[in-house]
């Protein structure tokens, strides 16, 4: 690699980069140049010719083993399973433009965040309630100065999915990244007929009902909170939806 290429590669994230190098591994997978039973470079052959981290190449790894792609196999190495096919869960953050899609990101948020919220009630640590806290006390300085602190909006949800203690949850949010938050993709404010303070605001009231649910380790009052939330989200973008549909008729 070159210097820029270095340098470029340092400033992305571990999971970015172990993510191009799942598509990479995944594409010879799928091409041929990889074939059943084949095994797989040692990780130093993988970091030599890729121009990453050890830590890069076994995230990598392990993802390729989650999706049934390798396995390996202790003391001798990691052999491919089976070629990649074309289909399995596809989730591009990018394609979240429409209001269309951003409702059914939210009707997804809905079946996994309801069910993440109960198991951070109960099994979340004092030090996962502070970040919870932090990025909440974040989110609502926004909220006062009418400004959308999409970052800390987002922060909250994915400390939330970390405290459940199942990861997959996080993985999931991770993911999708910021585009989970409406207003990232939409005015939802104004979608919904509402002027940005008053509708900051709301978001801080139904925020704060999740983290309390959370921290008296309340289950079944964080689930009910955090349906209501997503389920308040949904329903005032549905019906801006809807107004906008009857509009273009």
């Amino acid at each position: 690699m070159t210097e820029k290429q270095v340098q470029a590669s340092a400033r992305r994230k571990p999971r970015s980069l172990a993510q191009e190098l799942v598509t990479v591994l995944t594409e010879r997978i799928r091409s041929g140049q990889l074939k059943r039973g084949d095994k797989l470079p040692t990780e130093s052959q993988i970091m030599a010719a890729e121009g990453v981290s050890r830590t890069v190449v076994r995230e990598a790894i392990s993802r390729l083993q989650a999706a049934g792609q390798v396995e390996t196999r202790h003391g001798i190495g990691t052999f491919v399973l089976n070629a990649a096919t074309s289909g399995g869960l596809r989730i591009d953050p990018a394609t979240v433009v429409t209001l269309r899609e951003v409702l059914a990101v939210l009707e997804l948020r809905i079946a996994l965040e309801v069910e993440s919220a109960g198991l951070a009630a109960q099994r979340r640590s004092e030090a996962e309630l502070a970040d919870m806290r932090a990025a909440l006390d974040e989110l609502n300085e926004g909220a006062a100065h009418a400004t959308d602190a999409v970052s800390a909006d987002f922060q909250f949800h994915l400390h939330i999915a970390r405290a459940s203690g199942n990861h997959y949850f996080a993985d999931i949010l991770d993911h999708l990244g910021t585009s989970i938050i409406p207003r990232t993709r939409l005015n939802s404010a104004r979608l919904a007929h509402d002027d940005q303070a008053h509708y900051l605001s709301r978001l801080m009231h139904e925020h704060e009902a999740i983290y309390e649910a959370i921290a008296r380790r309340d289950g079944e009052g964080a689930k009910m909170a955090m349906r209501m939330h997503l389920s308040n989200s949904r329903e005032r973008l549905r019906q801006a939806h809807e107004h906008a549909d009857v509009h273009k008729a």
